[in-house]
């Protein structure tokens, strides 16, 4: 199951950016953080593959979904242009950011290489 993120829970979950400069995962386990928005038909389209890589990965991975309409603030930190845009961050790593509605072998792969998690 996905999780919806507020700019107060990504700092608890994921990144605290007001405390820190550098990079520090606030989290137990990688996560995959999808900015999106209501109205985004790619956004549609990647929603469901992510409902099933959450139970796929279920407690090897998070999945956080960050409205970027509602998330201004957080969208403009990570300089979130275009959607959807998904945060890679693994739980030891520097995250990375892939853009565009990406299909699920393309996801896994990235779960694979990226957050170093394997089904």
């Amino acid at each position: 199951m996905t999780e919806m993120l507020t700019k107060e829970a990504f700092l608890e979950k994921v990144f605290n950016f007001e405390k820190n400069k550098e990079w520090k995962f606030e989290g137990k386990i990688p996560c995959i953080i999808d900015f999106y928005a209501d109205w985004c038909q790619p956004c549609k389209m990647v929603a469901p593959i992510l409902e099933e890589l959450s139970e796929e990965y279920k407690g090897k991975i998070n999945i956080y979904k960050v409205d970027t309409e509602a998330e201004r603030e957080l969208s403009a930190a990570f300089g979130i242009r275009s959607i959807p845009s998904m945060l890679f961050c693994p739980a030891d790593s520097e995250p990375q950011m892939a853009t565009g509605a990406l299909p699920k072998n393309n996801l896994e792969q990235i779960i694979g290489e990226v957050l170093k998690v394997e089904k």
